[in-house]
């Protein structure tokens, strides 16, 4: 078998209209309906400018664009492809959801924040997303630099990144993330923040673990909690409450030993559960 066209002159679009390219974001976003998206940014995201009004459909539509696939906001038309609007309601156009983002301000984007941890707690009590979390859930929080090429780029600068275990500047942006897991869970993302490619690893360090552990703390993580600070930092064992006065304490040093049969008090019930075969 061969191809009758060169790869160049083949164009393939998706535009029956009776057909559903992202079906899969049906049950997604249902879940997401019943956790209290809408409901949440509506709620606490305040858009002063024009072009911020109905912040509760659009951040949705966002939402549904980035599961979808979408990593630029031409993307975002993936959501008006073939039958999706019979599916879904309130769909705006991409330059409609660009235009709502580039309103944003930092208090905007901390408005934000705050929706997406309080949802995080919710999907928790909802769904299964990480089992074993009363007995042993770990906080880790990192850095990275995504590299951009604009020179004129808002933030972008130059930081240290290791490429092929060799460490180099790079012009981009530098992320700050959070997540939580246990022994038996996958990681969730508790919180992130974006930050000048030239950040340090420890800028806003400080205040990104607390938010991390709050969030924990929503999700259930109500016991032992091991907070591991990005590389670089030199956040104390309180893990930057003690400058803000916070009730987080972690455990003391603890052996292996006392880990290990914390973790079996968790897989012991899943294991003997399983019928015999």
């Amino acid at each position: 078998m061969r191809l009758l066209h060169g790869l160049a002159k083949i164009h393939a679009t998706f535009d029956d209209p009776n057909l559903v390219s992202r079906a899969g974001l049906v049950p997604v976003m249902a879940l997401a309906q019943r956790a209290g998206l809408v409901g949440l940014a509506g709620e606490h995201v305040r858009i002063s400018r024009r072009c911020g009004v109905n912040a509760p459909v659009k951040v949705g539509c966002l939402v549904a664009g980035m599961i979808g696939g979408a990593d630029s906001i031409d993307d975002l038309d993936v959501l008006r492809h073939g039958a999706m609007p019979a599916l879904f309601g309130g769909i705006r156009a991409p330059s409609t959801l660009g235009s709502f983002l580039r309103s944003f301000t930092w208090g905007n984007v901390l408005q934000l924040g705050k929706v997406s941890r309080l949802l995080l707690a919710d999907l928790a009590r909802r769904a299964p997303l990480l089992p074993g979390r009363d007995v042993l859930a770990f906080v880790d929080i990192d850095s990275m630099q995504k590299r951009v090429y604009g020179r004129k780029k808002q933030g972008a600068a130059f930081g240290h990144t290791k490429i092929g275990g060799k460490s180099l500047l790079v012009r981009g942006l530098n992320a700050l993330a959070a997540t939580i897991s246990t022994p038996l869970g996958a990681p969730v993302i508790a919180a992130t923040r974006l930050r000048g490619g030239n950040a340090g690893s420890a800028r806003g360090a400080a205040s990104l673990a607390t938010e991390a552990v709050h969030t924990a703390r929503a999700t259930g993580c109500l016991r032992w909690t091991a907070l591991t600070p990005p590389g670089g930092s030199h956040l104390d064992r309180r893990g930057a409450s003690r400058r803000r006065k916070h009730t987080y304490d972690p455990p003391g040093p603890r052996t292996d030993l006392d880990a290990e049969l914390n973790i079996n008090r968790v897989r012991r019930p899943m294991i003997e559960g399983l019928p015999d075969r």
